[in-house]
Order: structure tokens, then C-alpha cells, then sequence
């Protein structure tokens, strides 16, 4: 049976089994963030989370934040940013309709937010590692992380890059990468101001007053219900709807069946509360798409659709990639790489193993290697063709790969078929003010209910870099729980 996500009236309830002054739903990287800010601001703080522990996507996560504007890390690699240059960089990435507010928001005070989380505990190794990679394969503490020296970013803002990766030592990807060692110090902060928490407690639906303020929530634990009172404010924090089929088929129809970078957690339980007392969302069809093959790869050979033609520099962010793949070609997408390429990618030390995919196609021509993928005939020869004799002499007049990356496709050629090599998570949800107060379809606030992260509509929207996720989530994290804990 399915409990109802309708809002409680307050009226109802008797007595409260938990109360604080401010009660977040979810531990992850949004609400601790928003933990410790309303602690500090002198807040009781109760955190709900449904399962065993602290961490949430956050985590499992590379854990990249993207910073910028000139921070320490920044500087002391020897690169140059500013707000400004940042924000023309997000401006132009992170897709139309992206929130222009946030956006100028956020970059005026990333070098604040990167002085917050150093001040949290969270250590950057100040190394830059320069290859082509999902992350780094060691400790180095900043990267490109979406495609900020890339065509056509190159020529909108002066590259830089964003990507600040918390100092890894004994890194285990998936089990204690970046993200765990970001989410542990910020834990370890909200327990030493205080924040208690409630585990294996899922929260189900908001209480409200007559007046429609929100003043706490119904959960359940052990598969009793509680009933939990906040007395400023309640700040939804529960992830994404990646995990919601009924919701993905609603409203990201595109990445039903192929949810990734996510947890099974997201199931967009918070925004369906919120919008059951009217909450206004955004971006609801937009998502972050991953191809599922190495970087290394893709920069040393040529991505190409079912018409055999080029569409995206291969050199960009795999993200955006993956994205134009997914929403732009119908998920049609092949990899033509030559023997000696493919022999390279594999030696490369910043590659993953697990993607560094095998040719599904191998052939001693692109003349067969056309007839054996099944495009039209003539069609791959002639952007082999074309791509072979600009790459000679040093040019992509079509896509403006780098230089670096230019070499004449050789054989014998094969192809990997990357048609079923996308997954994503979904990025709209709630939309917010930029002190995370939840927006009613009114466009007023609902009065005591803030969220932050991937529940709600954030910085980007039909664009992404690797790092935004976890960079806005705490960011507007910190902002939901301060003003969570004025009331």
C-alpha cells in the first residue's frame, strides 16, 4: 500500500515524537549543508534520513564541486578566474532556461563556498591533472569538468577549470572516492554543533496549520509512523526522481529504463509532498546523461550518428556528449577509432578500466566497416574523408576539436556502438528562491518549507558539468538552513 504523500494538518496530531527547530529530510550533501549552517545560526536540528547512515548520492559520488571565480586550488595551479568569467561560462553550459538569478548567485560566492568547506575540514590537494578523464586517478585536486576548454566554451569564457576534487587518500571509486571524502567532514561538523539524527526514517508527507504553513512532517521508522515537529522550518533534501518510473515515463520519458549516477533513494518523494500543497517545479524533462565509455576513447577517434555524420568535438565533457546523444540523435551513436588509437586509450593511466570498451566492429576499410554498422552508403566514408584531411593539417573546421587531438583515422578501423550507452539522472524538481524557500504555483513562498539539491530545479537545465550537483546542493544547502532556522 502506498502512503499518502497529501499534506497533515497539524490539528490532528496529538503529540510529536521527534521535534526541533528545524528538521531536514535526507543526509546527503544538501542536508547537511543545510544541518550545519542552521546549527551555527543557533538552531536545534533534527536530521531524517530513511536509510542506515550519513552520505546519500553525495557519497557515492566522484565528488567534484565545481568552484571557481579565483579560488585557493585555482591560484595556486596557476590559473586565473573570476566571477565574472565563471558566469559567462555557466551562462552559455548549463543549458536554456537555466536560472539566471542562481547562476550570478552562485558565482559571486564561490570562493566564499570553497573557504566554507575548507573551514568544514574538506581538504583539496592544490595539483591539477590536465588528461582527458571522467576524474582523476589520483589525489590531484582540480580538473575540466565540463568542457570549459572546449568549442564553442573556449570562445565565451577564458577556460578554467571548476573542478574541485576533495583530497583522496586510499580512493576505492564507488566506496570511498571524492564524495565520501567530502560528505565525511561535513558530517563530522554537524555532530560536533550538535545535529542529531533520526535514521531509517522516510519521510511520507508535510504537516501544515490552517494557514498552510508548513510545521513538520509525517514519517515512517521501523514501519510505525512518527510524527515529527519543526518549529522554524523544514528543509527537503531527498535527491532526484531518477528512481520514480511512474515519474521518469511522466516526465523524463527519454531516460526510463536507464537511471545512473543516482541511488534507488531518489524517488522523488519531496516533490511530490511540495507539490501536493501546490509547489511550483521546473526543468521536470531535463537530466544529466553519462556515456559509458572512456574519455580516452572518445578524443582519439570521431563520434558519428546513424547518418554516419559528426555532431558534437569529442574533446568536450563526456556528459555533454552523452546529453547530445540521448536528446538530440535518438540515442543513435557510434565510435569510429583506429587500431593504433584504440591501442593508446588503453595504456593511457588516467583511463577507466571498466570503460575502456572493445571495438563492437572491426574492419580493414571504412568502406566496410559503413556496410557492417548498417549506415548509407558513402555516408561514413565521407566524414572519414573529410575529417582525415583536415586533421592533417591540424584543423576541425567543423567542430574545432583541439589541435592536439587531430589525427587522420588509419585501419585497420573499428566502431563502437554506443546506441545503449547512456544513463542519467534527472535535474528538475522544486523551484526556489535563491534562500531556498520553496515556490508556490502563486509564485509566493510557502511559508517554513526550504529544499535544496537534486529536488529541486538548481543551476542547470538542459546543460551540466560534472560538480554542479554537488556544488549547488550544498551551496543553496547552507542557504535553506539559515533561512530555515529565522522561520
Amino acid at each position: 500500500m502506498t502512503e499518502s504523500i497529501g499534506p497533515r494538518s497539524a490539528a490532528e496530531i496529538d503529540t510529536w515524537d521527534y521535534e526541533a527547530d528545524v528538521v531536514v529530510a535526507g543526509y546527503g550533501i544538501a542536508g547537511v549543508s543545510a544541518a550545519i549552517e542552521a546549527a551555527r545560526a543557533g538552531a536545534d536540528v533534527l536530521i531524517l534520513e530513511r536509510t542506515g547512515g550519513w552520505g546519500g548520492a553525495a557519497a557515492m559520488a566522484g565528488g567534484f564541486v565545481y568552484l571557481g571565480g579565483g579560488t585557493a586550488v585555482q591560484k595556486a595551479c596557476g590559473f586565473e578566474d573570476s566571477a565574472e568569467n565563471m558566469h559567462a561560462f555557466l551562462s552559455a553550459a548549463m543549458g536554456p532556461g537555466a536560472d539566471e538569478a542562481k547562476l550570478a548567485d552562485y558565482c559571486a560566492g564561490s570562493v566564499e563556498h570553497f573557504e566554507w568547506l575548507v573551514d568544514c575540514g574538506v581538504a583539496f590537494k592544490p595539483t591539477f591533472y590536465g588528461k582527458p578523464a571522467w576524474e582523476p586517478p589520483g589525489d590531484d585536486g582540480l580538473m575540466f569538468s565540463g568542457g570549459e576548454n572546449a568549442h564553442p566554451f573556449n570562445t565565451i569564457a577564458t577556460p578554467a577549470p571548476r573542478g574541485h576534487v576533495p583530497q583522496m587518500a586510499g580512493k576505492r571509486t564507488g566506496e570511498r572516492g571524492g564524495g565520501y571524502m567530502l560528505m565525511k567532514p561535513l558530517a563530522d561538523t554537524a555532530a560536533e554543533l550538535g545535529v542529531k539524527a533520526a535514521y531509517d526514517t522516510r519521510v511520507q508527507s508535510l504537516t501544515t496549520t490552517e494557514d498552510g504553513r508548513v510545521v513538520g512532517v509525517v514519517a515512517r521508522q521501523y514501519g510505525r509512523e512518527v510524527t515529527v515537529k519543526a518549529r522554524t522550518g523544514v528543509v527537503l533534501a531527498t535527491g532526484s526522481f531518477a528512481y520514480n518510473d511512474a515519474m521518469v515515463a511522466q516526465y523524463a520519458p527519454r531516460l526510463t529504463g536507464r537511471p545512473a549516477a543516482s541511488i534507488e533513494e531518489h524517488d522523488g518523494r519531496s516533490i511530490r509532498m511540495a507539490q501536493a500543497l501546490g509547489a511550483q517545479v521546473a526543468h521536470m524533462d531535463a537530466a544529466e546523461v553519462a556515456i559509458f565509455v572512456d574519455p580516452q576513447l572518445l578524443v582519439r577517434g570521431i563520434v558519428v550518428n546513424n547518418r554516419g555524420q559528426r555532431f558534437v568535438t569529442e574533446d568536450t565533457y563526456p556528459g555533454r556528449v552523452g546529453q547530445l546523444t540521448l536528446f538530440q540523435q535518438d540515442n543513435q551513436a557510434f565510435l569510429i577509432i583506429d587500431g593504433d588509437a584504440h591501442e593508446e586509450a588503453l595504456a593511457a593511466p588516467s583511463a577507466t578500466p571498466m570503460l575502456l570498451r572493445p571495438p563492437t566492429w572491426v574492419c580493414d576499410s571504412v568502406a566496410e566497416l559503413e556496410a557492417a554498422i548498417g549506415l548509407a552508403t558513402g555516408s561514413l566514408q565521407s566524414t572519414v574523408t573529410a575529417y582525415n584531411q583536415s586533421a592533417a593539417l591540424g584543423k576541425d573546421p567543423l567542430l574545432h576539436k583541439k589541435p592536439e587531438w587531430l589525427r587522420p583515422i588509419g585501419t585497420p578501423v573499428g566502431a563502437i556502438d554506443l546506441r545503449e550507452s547512456t544513463g542519467g539522472f534527472t535535474l528538475g524538481g522544486l523551484q526556489t528562491t535563491t534562500d531556498s524557500e520553496v515556490l508556490h504555483v502563486s509564485d509566493e513562498t510557502v511559508p517554513g518549507l526550504f529544499a535544496a539539491g537534486r529536488s529541486t530545479s538548481g543551476l542547470a537545465a538542459w546543460g551540466y558539468a560534472s560538480g554542479i550537483s554537488l556544488g549547488d546542493g550544498s551551496f543553496y544547502g547552507r542557504r535553506a538552513g539559515r533561512a530555515a532556522a529565522k522561520g
